[in-house]
């Protein structure tokens, strides 16, 4: 029998499995935290801190998703802290970042009613469109170094390992390995790194091309014509 743990999130007392994280705890009483890195298909690292909580007695907020319970833990899901540092986080977000095709982030900033003007001299993240293969783009402009395609490209999907970090500090980036097309990568576009990307960085190519205002036809025959450059049609 698995032991529970009994603990108070925002004052309503909650018995849970010991091996729980606080976000798991906060899905099951229908309070989920809002969340940035994590996907229901990779594995939550704590990276972005968007789902942090007030945990009384700590000195630092924690984020809810990799935090394991214990017991007689009081737990603040909305406290002037929270919300403060969620604030903030989708600001600072926003300010280098190109967030207008990430609905749930464009959500998530006006429910806790971020200044979306807030850093207007903030360094943006600029690089030029990489489209290098028939399947997808990559616009990384609008990249926020979640994690979620490097952890589906590896160990919680695909296994492929053809993209991972690059560069340091501000210049960090999602890269392949010495920066190569990803056609010359062990890529085999499968699609699931497009299909975790929380902001369109990574976009199918019919959508790019539908954009654009091509029709089905001329989106086949664009494609087509890519295919045969990388030496896969005829």
């Amino acid at each position: 029998m698995n032991k529970t743990f009994t603990l108070t999130i925002d004052g309503q007392s909650v018995d849970a499995p010991q091996d729980s994280t606080i976000q798991q705890v906060l899905e099951s009483i229908n309070k989920p935290a809002p969340l940035i890195c994590a996907h229901e298909a990779t594995t939550p690292e704590g990276l972005c801190r968007q789902c942090v909580v007030e945990v009384e007695g700590w000195r630092v907020l924690a984020p809810s998703c990799v935090t394991k319970i214990n017991e007689g833990m009081v737990i603040h899901t909305a406290s002037e802290r929270v919300i403060r540092s969620r604030r903030t986080i989708l600001e600072m977000l926003n300010a280098s970042v190109d967030l207008s095709e990430a609905p749930e982030l464009q959500a998530q900033m006006d429910e806790f009613g971020a200044d979306r003007e807030r850093f207007p001299h903030a360094k943006t993240r600029e690089q030029d469109v990489k489209d290098d293969n028939p399947f997808f783009v990559r616009d990384y402009e609008k990249c926020l170094m979640c994690w979620r395609c490097v952890q589906a490209c590896g160990d919680d999907i695909q296994y492929t390992y053809s993209i991972s970090v690059g560069g340091r500090g501000f210049e960090s980036k999602i890269s392949t390995f010495f920066d190569s097309p990803m056609p010359e990568t062990s890529c085999v576009f499968c699609g699931n790194c497009v299909a975790v990307c929380p902001t369109n960085a990574l976009k199918s190519k019919t959508e790019f091309f539908m954009e654009q205002g091509l029709d089905y036809d001329e989106i086949r025959q664009e494609k087509r014509a890519e295919k045969k450059k990388m030496g896969g049609g005829k």
